[in-house]
């Protein structure tokens, strides 16, 4: 441990213990620890709980999706993000269960009395805390994804009085705010990574900036480039497509060669990235239409409807490679497949809407395909699926 790292963690072992945080243990077992650099500088203590989280039985308590969450606020004008002080540390640990958290130092053995990032279950049990304490607000007029709060009610006149509840039941169970982290009554905010307004999402632009000065991966370890553009696959057509020869690098059974196949695919993903594609709130009232296009390794799609300027503009768009048999289909059976897969991922939106869905497609013999009077198993059970949605199929 180096001169710098021996006094950060006698800093953070004199802070946590002095706020009860910590304290000297007895444990039978310990986990090791590490530092990592800071974003803005400094050292943050991270402890290794991979050993245990390896035996510890997973809690089923659901994390809420990105998309399931940015559907609750599409129709929302002005927000309010709070950040919660300490995070899953305002939880208490069970007593006499301290143990199982214990982190060996230079100075000795310590363990937590309060949850500590890196255990498997804390993200479950604090969304659980923090769905209890809101529970009523959810989805109404507040969404929650672990200790970052956005307040987005609608009309927007109730704005501070649903401010005034959120934080007072912030108060009334002890918790505090990261003050610089919030922001109060603003149209344009950044929530779980996706900048949101009254118009649409779109990247953060540090993090585009980012991209463009990523340098291309040499080893496969290096590859936390395609996690991060992983993350914003709804904003670049056919992904799947694009980045097909650099999620092959990655398997286990794959030498590491790059070559102009991997060089186009990281050129291309920085490229798509780098257009900062805004992406519209999705309105109920308007017709949905839908562009689906299957190649032999994967198939891609994009919902859009017509803005205000008369043009289409999309609202998501969605990629999946095709696995297993679905590779040897011949391509009616592909483009087919897209379109259903297609009406299911944005099934929220598009089940039962009183507007005909426009499904364009390029491969003319699906106009007929609903009209058919006998089908193959498959095709029977496909039409099942689709049965619940109201759409056109053009050529």
């Amino acid at each position: 441990m180096s001169p710098a790292e021996s006094k950060a963690m006698q800093e953070y072992l004199d802070k946590e213990l002095a706020d009860g945080k910590i304290e000297p243990s007895h444990s039978p077992v310990a986990s090791p620890c590490f530092f990592v650099k800071k974003a803005g500088g400094g050292l943050r203590l991270v402890v290794d709980y991979r050993k245990i989280n390896e035996i510890t039985v997973n809690d089923q308590f659901p994390i809420p999706l990105q998309a399931d969450l940015l559907e609750k606020i599409k129709d929302a004008k002005i927000f309010s993000k709070l950040d919660l002080k300490s995070g899953y540390n305002n939880i208490r640990i069970k007593k006499g269960e301290e143990w199982k958290t214990a982190f060996r130092t230079k100075e000795g053995i310590y363990q937590y009395k309060v949850m500590p990032f890196g255990l498997k279950n804390g993200p479950p049990i604090f969304q659980r805390f923090m769905n209890h304490i809101f529970h009523d607000l959810i989805d109404v007029v507040v969404i929650v994804y672990l200790d970052d709060i956005l307040i987005f009610p609608i009309p927007r006149e109730e704005h501070t009085e649903h401010v005034r509840e959120v934080i007072r039941r912030i108060r009334d169970n002890n918790l505090y705010l990261k003050l610089s982290k919030c922001l109060f009554f603003t149209t344009e905010v950044t929530y779980i990574g996706i900048v949101i307004t009254p118009e649409g999402i779109s990247m953060e632009k540090e993090k585009i900036r980012a991209v463009q000065e990523w340098q291309e991966p040499r080893t496969v370890k290096q590859q936390s480039f395609l996690g991060f553009a992983n993350f914003y696959r709804q904003f670049i057509k056919d992904f799947s497509t694009v980045v097909k020869p650099l999620t092959l690098l990655t398997r286990k059974e794959q030498k590491w060669q790059w070559g102009e196949a991997e060089q186009h695919a990281f050129d291309k993903l920085e490229e798509e990235i780098g257009k900062d594609p805004v992406l519209i709130h999705p309105n109920p009232d308007k017709p949905y239409f839908l562009e689906t296009d299957a190649s032999g390794v994967a198939m891609g799609a994009v919902l859009s409807q017509r803005h205000t300027d008369g043009y289409l503009h999309p609202i998501a768009f969605l990629s999946k490679s095709f696995v297993d048999a679905q590779v040897n289909y011949d391509t009616h059976d592909k483009e087919l497949l897209a379109i259903i897969t297609a009406l299911e991922h944005w099934r929220l939106f598009l089940e039962g809407t009183d507007e005909p869905i426009t499904v364009y497609t390029d491969h003319k013999n699906l106009e007929y395909w609903k009209k058919a009077h006998t089908f193959n198993r498959q095709h029977a059970r496909w039409y099942q699926i689709v049965a619940p949605f109201n759409f056109n199929i053009v050529y």
